[in-house]
């Protein structure tokens, strides 16, 4: 049988664009919700059209939940239909000249056994939904081509930006939650970020202000990554491998399999990521005119395998089973070169050599009642992850001081989830849940450098909580009410040289949110919600030991950081232009106490360290701040063969603190209270060019203004990119080439006058060449099982500086 492609963007908006060219009118209304006749599972996003003497007049897509409401209709006798990839169409007939509101109840939709045999879903480009609590992104074939990991296309994503480091950041704030499926891990984000490639991504979610029910980490909210994974009856698979030439090339490849038979469904996966990075950097010091430059090369290898099944015990039982080990390696050199106005130059070289295992062991059940959206879930989750790492320091020809570094790092975590949803009625909802979560990590770090300290560090936290929301619908509005209370425990014990010190903090808090929603016309959304947040101190932001060291630049953790608590109030609209496209604005303002920040201060530990000035970077909880800001970002198809998607950004923040500032005069350091406003400005644009059926265009530009800080201003950085795709053999193949900062302009420019004054850049290799091949093999009958994703907490950015 000859095989059928559709994409879902043209599935979703065939509905919507004929409704939207017939206004309806009347005050009839129609609501349901559509269910999976066999699985009984809610289906999220069907289309639902209304028509009346042959022509549509109005629709909608279902929730997530696959209730749906149209309302505004006309009364007298309408046709309802829903339809949805892979299914047959539901059709129904009703009258509304006697009767304005009429509930159809469950619509069951009955899998469509031929279209299934022959349907390639292929989402060419990337979508963008605004649903209660989150946006939801769902990766097209233009992002995936925009680079080999997940680290890379992220800059092409609303309200998000990734700096020359792999610093991720959401709404200009870097204090944000990473999440893989929902689960844990305890890498640090933007290595978690370095380790996923692009074309594993189903989905990523923005939590920018999440209700009660999530754990309330991370002020800027959360970013979700939801990989991909098949359910298709029979074997099938895909493989996708890719080049990136810069510098040096680096490599990706990976192999996807499933094969479900039965009531049980096994997959598989591996990916290699193969990645040499080349980067430069220049630090000029005014007051003595010194410099130093850095030649920095990082070579990391890494292997990652996931392995797992699902056991359908009935239509209402399923047990769900994975691991996913990841095994990575590397080596970092940095070359620094420290110059002084006629005096020798002097050379370090540092050399770091990394070892790191990941361990996920997950199992989740997963229970479906009688009464449609009834659900109990019940998840544990455990986490290992071990880090090795050792550094050489070497000065040219100035052996005695040469030294060596060993730090081990041991992270155990282990998480347990209880959730429970109650539909109480059609539009009114009641979740309960539990959580635990326990981590440990056991650090030690050996140096035989002669003023360095022989360091132990031992950090337990333990967190249990409990929540309760309440969500209810009636003609427009919508509600949602909930609050999370939770008891927090950490102790942290570490040991420096001969003195031993500890630190503890223990309290219970409320974290309360509500969210309210107006949806006047079936093409408008609005929503206004309010949340309370924290933000906690991680283990690599407390640990009291060398991440790296330079002649001038050590960076440490500070054990005595404090929590900061964010009150945050948010609100959306979102405006559906039929067809076309849509559109959404998000302003937010936010009341932050005892922020958490970088610190910059004198090093004055020894003799060597103040003559050579060296600067410390650390972590520090400055006063009160205040934040807000807005996005204005749309999805637009110009013509039949140009789309677009422009997004524009403004953040806003007010911070206080207290900088050393060094006195040329007397050569020490000086405390200063100082309150800066920074307006942050970013801008994207995408464009998407159907050339033909197979042969595909992008281009795309993105600006990013100055930001300000207590200690210095980073300077704008912007660049453009372009590419091509061009997909093949029936569409089970495709070939992409994409060429990265065409102009060469990206850099990270900076100036600085704390704790002494000096300006800088670093360089990366930005400009590049992506080639990219995909190849989709095995039968598929799609019979997608809908499973729950969960926000768990994730360990914060651990910082660097390369």
């Amino acid at each position: 049988m000859k095989k059928r492609y559709l994409t879902l963007a043209l599935l979703l908006s065939a509905t919507v664009s004929a409704w939207a060219q017939q206004p309806a009118t009347g005050n009839g209304i129609i609501k349901g919700k559509v269910i999976e006749k066999t699985s009984k599972n809610e289906v999220g996003f069907a289309s639902v059209a209304v028509s009346a003497n042959g022509q549509i007049v109005s629709g909608g897509l279902s929730e997530e939940d696959g209730s749906f409401t149209i309302t505004n209709l006309p009364n007298t006798a309408v046709e309802v239909s829903v339809e949805y990839i892979g299914f047959k169409t539901y059709k129904n007939t009703i009258n509304l000249s006697n009767q304005k509101t009429i509930d159809l109840g469950s619509i069951l939709l009955e899998a469509d056994e031929q279209v299934l045999d022959a349907v390639v879903i292929n989402a060419e480009r990337s979508t963008m939904e605004q649903l209660v609590d989150r946006k939801v992104i769902r990766v097209g074939k233009d992002l995936t081509t925009a680079g080999a990991t997940a680290s890379d296309i992220m800059n092409n994503i609303p309200s998000v930006n990734v700096d020359q480091d792999g610093n991720l950041s959401m709404r200009g704030n870097e204090n944000v939650r990473v999440l893989i499926d929902g689960k844990p891990t305890q890498l640090d984000p933007k290595t978690v970020l370095k380790q996923i490639p692009s074309n594993a991504i189903d989905k990523i979610e923005l939590i920018t202000n999440p209700s009660a029910k999530y754990n309330p980490e991370g002020m800027s909210g959360m970013i979700n990554f939801i990989l991909k994974k098949n359910m298709q009856d029979g074997f099938n698979g895909s493989y996708n491998g890719n080049i990136t030439f810069a510098k040096v090339p680096k490599f990706n490849n990976g192999l996807d399999l499933n094969y479900r038979k039965g009531k049980i469904n096994f997959f598989g996966n591996y990916n290699f990521s193969d990645q040499k990075t080349l980067n430069d950097g220049i630090m000029t010091q005014l007051d003595d005119m010194s410099t130093q430059l850095f030649d920095i090369v990082n070579d990391n290898k890494s292997h990652t395998f996931k392995l797992g099944f699902d056991y359908y015990l009935n239509d209402k039982n399923t047990f769900s089973v994975y691991t996913n080990q990841t095994y990575a390696d590397g080596v970092g050199t940095v070359a620094n070169t420290l110059s002084y106005v006629n005096t020798p130059s002097l050379l370090q070289t540092d050399e770091y050599n990394g070892a790191n295992k990941s361990q996920i062991y997950n199992a989740a059940y997963k229970k479906l009642f009688a009464k449609p959206g009834q659900t109990l879930d019940f998840e544990v989750n455990y986490n290992k992850t071990n880090d090795d790492q050792s550094g050489y320091f070497g000065i040219a020809g100035n052996s005695p001081t040469n030294y060596n570094d060993n730090s081990n790092n041991t992270v155990n975590a282990v998480q347990a989830n209880l959730d429970y949803v109650h539909p109480i009625n059609d539009a009114t909802k009641l979740e309960l849940g539990a959580e635990y979560r326990s981590t440990t990590i056991d650090n030690t770090y050996r140096t035989t450098n002669i003023i360095g300290n022989q360091t132990n560090f031992n950090y337990d936290m333990n967190i249990a909580s409990a929540y309760a929301t309440f969500g209810s619908k009636f003609s427009k509005w919508g509600y949602q009410l909930g609050a999370r209370i939770e008891k927090y425990d950490v102790q942290a014990d570490y040991v420096i040289g001969n003195e031993a010190a500890a630190f503890n903090d223990d309290y219970l808090t409320v974290y309360p949110s509500a969210f309210l929603s107006y949806t006047p016309t079936q093409t408008d959304f609005f929503q206004i919600s309010a949340s309370r947040r924290v933000d906690r101190p991680n283990a690599w932001q407390t640990r009291p030991v060398r991440d790296y060291s330079t002649p001038r630049v050590v960076q440490i953790g500070n054990p005595e950081l404090q929590p900061q608590f964010t009150n945050s109030v948010e609100f959306n609209y979102t405006k559906i232009f039929g067809v076309k496209g849509s559109a959404t604005l998000g302003t937010y303002y936010r009341m932050i106490n005892d922020p958490i920040e970088r610190t910059f201060y004198l090093d004055t530990s020894s003799a060597d360290a103040i003559a050579e000035r060296r600067m410390v970077m650390s972590y520090g909880n400055f006063d009160e701040a205040t934040a807000y800001g807005a996005e204005l970002s749309a999805n637009y198809k110009l013509t039949k063969w140009w789309d677009v998607q422009p997004s524009i950004e403004y953040y806003y923040r007010n911070q206080r603190g207290i900088v050393t500032v060094l006195n040329t005069n007397t050569n020490e350091g000086e405390l200063q209270l100082r309150e800066v406003n920074n307006d942050v400005f970013n801008t994207r644009m995408n464009n998407n060019f159907k050339i033909t059926n197979q042969l595909r265009a992008t281009l795309f530009g993105f600006y990013r203004g100055d930001a300000v800080g207590v200690n210095g201003v980073m300077k704008a950085m912007y660049k453009v990119d372009t590419g091509v795709r061009y997909s093949f053999w029936e569409n089970t193949a495709n070939i992409s080439l994409r060429f990265n900062d065409v102009f060469n302009t990206m850099k990270a420019q900076f100036e600085s006058d704390a704790p002494y004054r000096q300006n800088g850049q670093f360089r990366w290799e930005s400009q590049s060449l992506f080639v990219g091949f995909q190849y989709m093999f095995g039968s598929a009958k799609n019979k997608a099982l809908q499973r729950k994703y969960r926000d768990t907490n994730e360990v914060q950015k651990s910082g660097g500086f390369f």
